[in-house]
């Protein structure tokens, strides 16, 4: 999936360019780096993608010369997660009524490589066989309030050394109180929404526990013309996956992801996925002429530059994002609240700041 908008990375990431499509990690995007990452495990021609509108699809192919362009699935209007993963799996097994589907966004990092396609080719070989829903869970490094958690239940496998548990349920973001407390108790993963199924049995659950979704599928034509699409998406629901089956289905296990995986969410997950100086401080060119910091007794910091000087004074653990749209500056445990600034502006309709 590559069709967010990646608002937590604002003022570097708006409609126009989002956080998915931004060079920010050794001169590649997140979207290049990801279809990359599979290429290890499926050949090309068997990556899809399901995004928003025709300039992103233009982009990933610029941006990714070999990803076919009929794979590249453009939904006519955000209609969140539930219809995306739904309508990704119902081309898929038109193509292939045995498929089965690995899900990713196009907006994650992950190490080590080889340890993450372990997981998931367990995960596919366990979805194809046992005909369950797999759900990712990341062993938490830190107790974060960014994200959803899945508390597990009793070990229901083990395939290749990776283990399958029992899914006892899926946790909202938490507060930083009770996050600690999941942390703390070995029992509660990240949860990546990250999710392995047939796409047989993804449909069949979806028809189940979404029947406003399924219906509107099955009004699309043979083809799924743009058409068609428009057509039927005008009635399609607004409903994330999590919502819309996650938490209802019972058909779920989750498998342990045991590797570093960032969801690149806000700056701080920005600062920590880069290399840093001796200060602890990552400085990013934006690549524009002009562009240069200097820094005097600051450290920890993030400071991007997109053709300005920006200079830094013992102002330490700092987010400096320099751009032609706008200037952000907080402190980098603040990182999440960037998505308040956009939302402010949306009610200000300020949308050339968007």
């Amino acid at each position: 999936m590559a069709g967010g908008g990646g608002t937590r990375l604002w003022p570097k990431s708006l409609n126009k360019t989002p956080k998915q499509f931004l060079k920010l990690f050794k001169g590649k995007s997140l979207t290049q780096i990801t279809f990359e990452r599979f290429l290890d495990i499926v050949p090309s021609e068997k990556i899809f993608c399901v995004t928003v509108s025709d300039a992103y699809k233009k982009e990933i192919i610029r941006e990714i010369p070999r990803f076919k362009s009929e794979n590249i699935i453009v939904e006519p209007e955000r209609k969140e997660t539930g219809p995306a993963h739904s309508l990704g799996a119902y081309i898929i097994q038109k193509i292939d009524p045995d498929a089965v589907i690995i899900t990713e966004a196009a907006d994650r990092l992950v190490t080590p490589i080889h340890s993450y396609l372990t997981v998931l080719k367990s995960a596919a070989e366990y979805a194809y066989s046992e005909r369950k829903l797999v759900a990712l869970g990341v062993e938490p490094r830190y107790s974060h309030t960014g994200l959803g958690y899945i508390k597990r239940g009793s070990k229901v496998a083990v395939l290749n050394d990776v283990n399958f548990y029992l899914l006892d349920k899926f946790v909202e973001k938490p507060g930083l109180d009770l996050a600690k407390k999941y942390v703390a108790s070995g029992e509660y993963y990240w949860n990546a929404g990250e999710f392995v199924w047939r796409a047989d049995v993804l449909l069949a659950e979806i028809s189940k526990y979404a029947p406003n979704i399924s219906e509107n599928l099955k009004n699309l034509d043979e083809k799924v013309s743009e058409t068609s699409l428009k057509s039927v998406y005008k009635n399609m629901p607004k409903i994330a996956i999590d919502y819309a089956l996650a938490e209802k289905s019972k058909d779920f296990v989750v498998v342990h992801g045991n590797f570093r995986w960032t969801d690149i969410g806000d700056w701080n997950e920005v600062w920590e996925s880069l290399p840093k100086d001796q200060f602890g401080n990552v400085i990013i060119d934006g690549g524009e002429p002009g562009g240069r910091v200097i820094n005097i007794d600051t450290s920890d910091a993030l400071i991007h530059t997109d053709g300005r000087l920006v200079v830094v004074i013992d102002v330490d653990d700092v987010v400096v994002i320099d751009t032609k749209e706008a200037l952000l500056v907080c402190k980098k445990s603040r990182a999440q609240s960037v998505k308040k600034i956009v939302e402010r502006l949306k009610e200000e309709k300020r949308f050339d700041l968007l």
